[in-house]
């Protein structure tokens, strides 16, 4: 998580979801899905490509609609009033939909028209839309002329010139080198320490440690786990992890003395990782280097998946 502090929590909810389905033809994309992000607080939806974070994004913005369940967004229930719920909400897509042909500044120009942002407050609000991002300086620049990292922090500056109450991020830093990313989480880390709600999904894990008072961790449409980061390495990976290095078939015969004591085990790379326990796995002490267990070993245990 950030060390930053976090803002004070309301029990009111900024979404509400229960039960929530949503098919395309044979496929069920989001499966019974139950998700709470309390005002006032940053959510992240983790899983790995496919895991339907993105098709749960849409239906929060009636792109999509559930085939079942119940979705409340800012106490207004979808789809019957999410003409009312969106002008709200700052919308932040995976997918980069600037408009090339316009200058940073008259993106923003024109998403305040669309906001419906009276006349007379709209030169302010783009100049704070501009600050938040760090673009006062490029404002003239025509997008097709930005790097990428400066095209996501306009994304973020066009989702937020109405000063939304709800921030939906949808893969807010995928494809971004790490240095970009790393910028980008201080932007992001901003609006949550002012009380800005954010639900933003992700599956780069670090984010989610790093910027997420709570995580639902998805897979295959279903919520697999929910809860603050390090309550949920505690519970499902324990304190320690035990990197054990070697050959292959001594990696197979790690995994199965894990398996034999109860203990969860993940290949990483050339190594097992054997979870819990207070001592390395036994006969195999000289091959192995204690660390601490992270969100990346709840993350594989649960869902299966590689990252990325």
């Amino acid at each position: 998580m950030s060390a930053t502090a976090s803002p004070t929590v309301s029990a009111t909810a900024a979404i509400e979801l229960r039960g929530v389905v949503k098919r395309f033809g044979d496929l069920t994309a989001v499966d019974h899905l139950d998700l709470h992000v309390p005002e006032g607080t940053c959510v992240g939806l983790l899983g790995p490509n496919g895991a339907g974070k993105s098709t749960t994004m849409r239906m929060l913005t009636a792109q999509a609609i559930a085939d079942e369940g119940e979705l409340t967004v800012l106490g207004r229930t979808l789809p019957g009033d999410s003409k009312q719920a969106r002008a709200e909400c700052g919308v932040v897509p995976q997918l980069d939909n600037l408009d090339v042909t316009l200058t940073v500044e008259q993106n923003l120009y024109v998403f305040s028209c669309l906001y419906r942002i009276p006349r007379r407050e709209r030169r302010a609000a783009v100049e704070r839309a501009l600050g938040i991002a760090r673009l006062a300086d490029r404002r003239d620049a025509k997008v097709d002329k930005l790097s990428g990292g400066m095209r996501r922090r306009l994304l973020i500056a066009r989702a937020l010139v109405h000063q939304p109450r709800l921030v939906l991020l949808d893969e807010p830093t995928v494809g971004l080198d790490p240095q970009v990313r790393q910028e980008l989480w201080a932007l992001i880390d901003g609006l949550r320490s002012e009380g800005v709600s954010i639900l933003m999904s992700t599956h780069y894990i670090e984010e989610a440690e790093r910027l997420c008072d709570t995580v639902t961790i998805m897979s295959k449409g279903r919520a697999v786990a929910n809860g603050v980061p390090h309550e949920l390495v505690r519970a499902h990976a324990g304190e320690q992890a035990w990197e054990v290095y070697g050959p292959p078939a001594m990696l197979e015969e790690v995994e199965q003395l894990a398996a034999r004591e109860g203990r969860p085990s993940r290949r990483t790379g050339t190594a097992v990782a054997v979870l819990g326990g207070d001592a390395p796995p036994v006969g195999f002490e000289s091959q192995t280097q204690p660390r601490l267990a992270n969100l990346e070993d709840v993350f594989v245990l649960l869902t299966g998946e590689d990252i990325g």
